[in-house]
């Protein structure tokens, strides 16, 4: 028995053309990518099988290769979180409807701009470098080692207490030094969670593109500073998903 063909959806544009996004090989077969429209917002989409998507590498690479592909021909790229299909062709002609309110709003929001994310990582040999530096770190980590493990348990909480604070000292150097100038160039920024011990900054920017060069430039600036001491992981251009919160609830298919 053939599986159930419904849409799934990849992220809105602002147009009135119906328009053509080539072909993606999506769940083993060549499949079109298309638009379905409502007033001047259009959802991209493709036929797929109706069912539960769940969020494995290629899958999300498949979606983020749409998106991208997308951005390169579109001005006002509104995207969707991962996983969405529906029914029919009808139900998403309702959704669109739905989210038109939301997406009249945002389009003029996310015009021409795009999101650039920025993390930043301490080089292990400078961090342990900088602890051995702080003589309250090192004094204290002497008398944890000088105590048996339950005479230096509360001398191991403060350890930790101490680490902590020293690490969200070096965050703040960070966030002053690299996020701070970022965000001049910034139309919108966020200084998301940080993950691990070693990363410092977890920056996201929503930027112009037509200031995506000098944004570039700034980096690059920053980077040949802190070299030594810190790896920059620089990505983009994404579409704004940091600045753009828009999860479709999907009916489950029986």
């Amino acid at each position: 028995m053939a599986e159930e063909l419904g849409i799934y959806v990849f992220c809105c544009i602002q147009t009135n053309e119906e328009k053509s996004f080539g072909t993606i090989e999506f769940e083993g077969e060549e499949r079109s990518i298309f638009t379905i429209h409502y007033k001047d917002a259009a959802m991209v989409a493709t036929e797929a099988p109706v069912k539960i998507y769940t969020p494995k590498k290629d899958h999300l690479m498949t979606h983020q290769n749409v998106i991208s592909r997308v951005m390169e021909s579109e001005s006002s790229v509104v995207p969707i979180s991962f996983g969405n299909v529906f029914q029919t062709r009808e139900d998403t002609e309702v959704l669109l409807e739905n989210l038109y309110p939301q997406l009249a709003r945002l389009f003029p929001e996310v015009e021409n701009k795009i999101e650039i994310g920025l993390k930043v990582v301490g080089k292990k040999e400078w961090l342990e470098d900088e602890v051995n530096k702080n003589n309250k770190v090192m004094k204290q980590k002497e008398t944890v080692s000088s105590k048996s493990e339950d005479a230096g348990y509360f001398d191991r909480i403060k350890l930790g207490e101490m680490a902590q604070d020293f690490f969200n000292n070096l965050k703040t150097e960070i966030e002053k030094d690299i996020h701070t100038p970022l965000v001049r160039l910034s139309e919108s920024s966020k200084s998301n969670e940080t993950v691990g011990e070693k990363m410092l900054l977890n920056g996201a920017y929503l930027i112009d593109r037509g200031n995506e060069q000098a944004f570039d430039e700034k980096v690059n600036e920053l980077h040949e500073r802190w070299k030594d001491r810190v790896e920059f992981k620089y990505t983009g251009p994404w579409p704004a998903y940091n600045f753009i919160n828009i999860k479709l609830k999907v009916e489950e298919t029986s």
